[in-house]
């Protein structure tokens, strides 16, 4: 077996960076606001899909993790006992799948159709287990969602009355809201009332929600201002990457994940190409006036990934004196960190040019992890 890197210039480009003192910083801010207003922390794994970037997340107070695949709940079902699958179920062999998470495991579900909660609660009865439901509210987004209070109330009632199902509460995700922090005013007070709207039917009707869980990094810290939250599910904030950064919702200093890169080529002169593409980048753009790119270079942000192709990354060098040779090094924040996590198999985690860590990124692909007598915390 050949010797582990132990510097950043031994790597294998290209390569998942994530600077730990970053993370754990990022960690710590935002498990102090959940604390410091009551709020139940229960972060959204999609970001890193690393069992032991959860138990980190748990360490520091979370109540439970978030999932959106049944490997990734197969995944974290190794570290944590609490888990909320926030995708509907639809399908039987996906909640076949859900289903066989250890019995130790209390499993939540989201959804927001009568079809998925029925063939859901077909499913668990027989089974003998007792799955949790939070109905999904559309605030804003309208990706997923019921779209009034009166559905949220039918769908509400129904869960309540059936067998091995437990209405827990609801649940929205304002996805939607991509100003920067200092301009989200509007768009939170829409969701404040659109919110109360659903609380106070939910409230009338006899199915008070116990849960009110609300997801999303942009805006996140302003969780505490929309009444009736009791829980958040932030994801990228582990991690942040551009799009986070570029609407203030962190500063770049606090941008702790960067894939390697080296530059391969010069030829062409104003740019720079690096063995970074759309497989390690992704090709996700930020729908923002005046931002073009895939990312930027961490030490010099004004750098910007113009173009990919699956295997190359194009610099634009434009802004800059700078001028690259052939042998490089450079770091790239995507605009998208957990499309990017999802493209690399491992986590390289390093303080300066030191390699300190490095984690499997177990959560990533469909294939079904065997859970049968994991314990957690083992």
């Amino acid at each position: 077996m050949s010797q582990a890197p132990g510097r950043i210039s031994e790597l294998e480009t290209p390569a998942a960076v994530v600077d730990v003192d970053r993370m754990a910083a990022n960690l710590d801010r935002m498990a102090a606001y959940a604390r410091e207003h009551g709020l139940a922390l229960r972060p959204h794994i999609k970001t890193h899909k690393t069992p032991e970037l959860a138990a980190e997340q748990l360490r520091r107070g979370a109540v439970g993790v978030t999932v959106a695949t049944p490997r990734e709940a197969e995944v974290m079902a190794t570290v944590v006992d609490d888990i909320l699958v926030a995708y509907p179920p639809v399908g039987r062999a996906r909640i076949e799948r859900l289903l066989a998470l250890p019995e130790r495991v209390r499993l939540t579900m989201g959804l927001d159709s009568a079809e998925a909660l029925r063939d859901l609660a077909a499913a668990a009865s027989p089974a003998g287990r007792e799955v949790g439901v939070l109905i999904e509210l559309d605030l804003g987004m309208h990706r997923c969602g019921v779209p009034d209070p009166e559905a949220a109330v039918a769908l509400a009632r129904e869960a309540a009355a059936l067998d091995g199902i437990v209405y827990r509460g609801v649940m929205f995700y304002p996805g939607h809201i991509r100003e920067p922090v200092a301009e989200q005013g509007p768009s939170l007070e829409r969701v404040r009332v659109d919110l109360g709207r659903h609380l106070e039917a939910l409230a009338a009707a006899g199915v008070e929600p116990e849960v009110v869980s609300g997801g999303s990094t942009p805006a996140a810290f302003s969780f505490h201002t929309i009444d009736g939250v009791t829980e958040v599910r932030p994801g990228t904030y582990i991690f942040n990457d551009r799009t986070t950064a570029l609407v203030d919702a962190c500063t770049w200093d606090e941008c702790a994940y960067s894939v390697l890169a080296t530059v391969v080529s010069t030829a062409v002169p104003g740019q720079a190409v690096v063995d970074a593409g759309s497989k390690a980048l992704s090709r996700e753009e930020i729908r923002a006036p005046g931002v073009t790119g895939y990312g930027a270079l961490l030490d010099r942000p004004e750098v910007v990934v113009r173009t990919t192709s699956e295997e190359h990354g194009v610099l634009d060098l434009s802004a800059t004196d700078w001028r690259p040779r052939v042998g490089d090094l450079v770091r790239i924040v995507p605009n998208h960190v957990c499309v990017s996590v999802n493209l690399h198999e491992r986590l390289w985690g390093v303080r300066g040019d030191e390699i300190v860590k490095s984690w499997e990124i177990a959560g990533r692909g469909r294939e079904r992890l065997e859970t049968e007598g994991v314990v957690a915390g083992e």
